[in-house]
């Protein structure tokens, strides 16, 4: 078995499931909008495959519907700020050449005003959180910029983990072999004192047997 086949099925097992992530996802942008005062907030995923980001998670309980629904890359305010790699602050997103008035009446919200981040993992452009409108102020400061930013870092480490879950666990369809080791893999992580370190041992010398 390839060296990324045994990577793939340990990985597929002891990462979190995708739940999980969607659930810390969730809490980022819940989180997120209640310390901004903010009308709403959402995390969009790139999907590289088809050049599509997706809602990954929303903070209002009657917009739960949008996630997993997809706009062009290329699009909008959250696509430029991919693109660019660059945060953006708009106080008028409807004076601004960048916003796609379509793209958010799909959604259901036309927002007035909005803070966006990149989500960056070792710089690779994950996906973007946006904050929209701020009913309590008028206008976004420099501090609650940089608060976003933390936020967008929680969320990137979130996003690459569900990606890297996502693909090792397609890296699994139609692999007996694959699947076999991240059974063991499982069972290992349930594992607990010198019994867990035994096992992470026998897995050790299983991939020095493979490779």
């Amino acid at each position: 078995m390839p060296d990324e086949r045994l990577e793939a099925a340990v990985a597929a097992a002891v990462l979190p499931a995708e739940d999980d992530f969607r659930e810390l996802l969730r809490s980022i942008v819940v989180v997120a909008r209640a310390i901004f005062g903010a009308e709403a907030s959402s995390i969009f995923l790139l999907d590289d495959d088809t050049d599509e980001l997706v809602f990954a998670a929303v903070a209002r309980e009657e917009e739960q519907h949008l996630v997993g629904r997809r706009i062009p890359s290329s699009q909008g305010i959250a696509g430029w700020v991919l693109s660019a790699r660059t945060p953006l602050v708009l106080e008028d997103v409807r004076s601004d050449p960048r916003f796609s008035r379509d793209v958010a009446e799909n959604t259901g919200y036309v927002p007035k005003g909005l803070m966006a981040v990149p989500l960056l993992h070792d710089d690779e452009p994950l996906g973007v959180l946006q904050v929209l409108d701020r009913p309590e102020r008028s206008t976004f400061s420099l501090a609650e910029m940089e608060l976003l930013g933390l936020f967008a870092t929680q969320a990137a480490v979130a996003l690459a983990l569900l990606r890297k879950a996502r693909r090792a666990r397609a890296a699994l369809e139609g692999d007996a072999d694959a699947r076999s080791v991240a059974t063991v893999a499982d069972a290992l992580e349930r594992l607990e004192g010198p019994r867990r370190d035994a096992g992470r041992a026998l897995l050790d010398a299983l991939g020095r047997v493979l490779r």
